[in-house]
Order: structure tokens, then sequence, then C-alpha cells
């Protein structure tokens, strides 16, 4: 698919005004893209599509709590009564977990699951009932390398960001008869603010984050990663490299993989109660 593909699509973006989020808008509109910036964040929000106008590209900003299955439906019908259609659906809003799973409460499940995964499925759900009237339609959901292999210490994160790929994964299935792609992003390390705002359990988070042995990437080549992938109709969009090969070893050796990942738990585990 050429990369005019975005140029006059019409574009939600949820988490978009920060990290990932916010880099996807700005190249999205820089393809020509007219986009929706939404977050909980309405602040944010609007600085990015304030940025986005100024720099002669079409944004609004909607203030939305992915958790909240009301507010994104209001943020799916207003750009479809906007606009008449809906092109892409990125539900890209998420946040982190840090810490061993014994010392994780109820409550801090519930909140990453409602965020990383109720979310991302009650986007999905308004954006692809859209998409099948339309007969086309692009659902691109951000998981995580946590969602493609498992690791520790971030088990409520991984149940979560699994659920994601195999609701992107079994939907593509679906949908796919029905011209409605679906992708799911599953980054490693991104340079954003998810490591200062995660929930982080009886782990001193400046020195476990800064011991994470993952490459960490820009947002913005995050972002030309994400539209690269969904310009090809990648079911799965992995990056960077070094995911990769982990993925890699994981399916071929999960043996191997485990061995190696003890080791990393060792080590985040010498830290815990040290916060």
């Amino acid at each position: 698919m050429p990369a005019s593909c975005f140029t006059d699509a019409t574009a939600i973006v949820t988490g978009g005004a920060s990290g990932i989020g916010e880099a996807l808008c700005l190249e999205l509109s820089r393809r020509g893209a007219r986009i929706v910036v939404a977050d909980r964040d309405g602040d944010g929000a609007r600085r990015v599509a304030a940025a986005i106008g100024a720099a002669g590209g079409r944004a609004q900003a909607m203030t939305v709590d992915v958790t909240r299955p009301g507010q994104v439906q209001d943020l799916v019908d207003e750009m479809v009564g906007s606009h008449g259609r809906l092109d892409y659906m990125f539900n890209n809003a998420g946040i982190g977990f840090a810490g061993d799973a014994r010392d994780a409460t109820i409550e801090q499940w519930h909140r990453v699951v409602d965020v990383d995964l109720m979310g991302v499925i009650y986007g999905t759900v308004a954006a692809y009932l859209v998409m099948v009237r339309q007969g086309s339609g692009h659902i691109v959901n951000t998981a995580s390398a946590a969602g493609i292999m498992p690791m520790a210490p971030f088990t409520p994160y991984c149940a979560a960001k699994f659920g994601v790929v195999g609701l992107s994964t079994a939907l593509r299935q679906e949908a796919a008869a029905l011209g409605v792609r679906v992708s799911v992003v599953s980054p490693g390390g991104v340079a954003t603010s998810i490591f200062g705002s995660a929930i982080v359990v009886n782990l001193p988070r400046e020195r476990f984050f800064s011991s994470a042995p993952f490459e960490h990437v820009t947002p913005q080549a995050a972002a030309l990663a994400i539209l690269r992938g969904v310009e090809r109709n990648d079911q799965y969009i992995v990056f960077p490299l070094q995911i990769r090969l982990m993925w890699w070893l994981y399916r071929l050796s999960p043996a191997l993989f485990d061995r190696l990942a003890a080791r990393q738990t060792a080590k985040w585990r010498q830290m815990r109660g040290a916060a």
C-alpha cells in the first residue's frame, strides 16, 4: 500500500498527548491525515492539536478516558459525525507496571487491565462496527514486547498486553473478509513518559528502569516503524531489531529464553524492597 494511503484519511489516536501517540499524530498529519488527538490529559491533547494546526495540518482534541466505554463511543461517533467515516483507529493509550506480582494489589491489577486491555477493547469494538459498515478501515492496537513473550517483573502488564495481542490477531481473522484490517504493535523500550508514570511496587523506580537491558528508541522512530507496518498491513509490528530477535528466541527455544530471563529476574529481585 503506498504512503499516500494516509492522505485525507481520518484517524483517531488515543493517548495522543504524549509519547508514541503524540509522534503518531504529528507524523499522520504530515502525511495528510485528519486527526482526532484523544487523551485523558485534555490540555496535552489540545497542545498537540494546536501544534498540528500551526503546521498547516488538520486536528482536533478530545478529552477521553479510555476506561469509560461511553466516552470512547462518543469519540468515534464524533469523528464519524464530523467526517462521515473512520479510516484508522490507533488504540494507543496505556500505562506501565513494574513489581513482584505478590506485592501488587487487586486495585493495581484492575487499573492496569482497565487501561491496557479494556480501553483497547472499547476502542476496537466502537471502531470495528463503523468500519464493517464502511467495508474498510484499519484498527491498530498497541501492545508491547511484554505481550508476545513473558517478562518479569511485569506480570499484570503482560496479562493485559497478551490480551491485546489475542484480541487483535483473532479479530484480524474475522475482519479480513469484511474489508477491515487489524494490526498489533509490540515495541520494546521507547523513550516516553510511561516509565515515569508507571505503577511501580516495591522497587526503586529510577534504578530499576535504568537497569532494563533493552534498547530504547525515540517516539518518532516508533511512529515511523508503526506506520510502515500499517502501510504493509502487517499483523505484528515488532521493533526494534533487538526485540524481534528476542521474540524469535522465545518461539524457537522457550527453555533457553527462560534460562536467560531467570538471570535477569535474579538481578531485579535484588532490588525488591529497596525503594
